[in-house]
């Protein structure tokens, strides 16, 4: 029993020196870049959104909504109160859910977290985080143009708390924030992989999310709704999973499934939804997921 317990022991610490030595880089950078834009840049990113409305850019203007959501370095629950205070102001609401819809899949910080990933998947994610927001956009625009979508009732812009004058100290504190707020999953996914590694053979993942007809695709995006955790935590289990077998298909739509899916966020949703737009939104978050991950498959 005691050999045994050492001999996990030594592959546990084995397996977690090599995920943190090839994550742990870009978790810190997104951490530093990500608190950058939110204390020097938010202001900036959100009073461009104000503008477009401004412009008259028409089904266009979709597009820089979509672009901003994903520059915004706020959780859903941020972003909502911003959103209210857009709708109060007169912006549309396929230009809110452009904005809202790319915020909830993508930000700054995830973006160079998800760098551990390789090129390619970063490229996929970042388009299809996009793609996502413009599409949602458009279908709102095209089956709402004349109702409301949104019930921002209750809803207003919360306390800024990057308030100190002196610009360092906003900054360190925002660090700070950042790394408790993402550091408890950032280990505990890397914890996961280790043991993962550890206990699961290596031609589980290759079976499940594999290019087999676009099964594994439905079953990535399926299990991308409760396996979720947060940005951070996920990165290290998808490196190993694509290393496993994993196709990029499959990731693809667990990375799409994933943050619109997380609890947090699906009850910030929820209630500025109801129920029935509630299921279409559920609903559109699958089927988008899908259809990009047979696409990446096949591309």
């Amino acid at each position: 029993m005691l050999d045994w317990i050492r001999r996990e022991a030594v592959y546990l610490w084995y397996y977690l020196d090599i995920q943190v030595r090839q994550i742990a880089p870009y978790w810190a950078l997104g951490i530093v870049l990500g608190s950058a834009v939110s204390v020097f840049g938010k202001k900036y990113i959100h009073g461009a959104f104000a503008r477009i409305e401004q412009k008259k850019m028409g089904w266009l203007g979709v597009i820089p909504a979509s672009l901003l959501g994903i520059a915004s370095p706020l959780c859903m629950y941020g972003t909502i109160p911003i959103a209210a205070s857009f709708s109060e102001q007169g912006v549309k609401d396929d230009y809110l859910a452009a904005f809202m819809m790319s915020s909830i899949l993508l930000n700054p910080q995830l973006i160079f977290y998800s760098g551990a990933l390789g090129k390619t998947a970063l490229l996929i994610r970042c388009i299809s985080c996009f793609l996502c927001g413009c599409a949602a956009g458009w279908l709102i625009r095209f089956f709402y143009r004349d109702r409301s979508f949104f019930d921002f009732t209750g809803f207003h812009e919360g306390r800024n708390r990057d308030t100190d004058p002196s610009m360092l100290i906003r900054f360190l504190k925002n660090v700070w924030r950042n790394i408790r707020a993402t550091g408890p999953m950032f280990a505990l996914g890397i914890l996961l992989t280790a043991l993962y590694q550890i206990h699961v053979p290596d031609d589980f993942v290759s079976g499940l999310f594999g290019k087999n007809n676009g099964f594994g695709v439905l079953m990535a995006a399926t299990i991308g709704v409760p396996v979720y955790m947060c940005g951070g935590g996920t990165i290290p289990l998808l490196i190993q999973w694509m290393e496993d077998g994993m196709s990029m298909g499959s990731a693809a739509a667990f990375m799409l499934t994933g943050p619109a899916t997380k609890i947090t966020n699906l009850g910030a949703m929820k209630i500025v939804l109801g129920w029935k737009r509630f299921i279409l939104y559920l609903a559109f978050v699958m089927l988008f997921s899908l259809c990009t991950g047979i696409a990446a498959d096949l591309f």
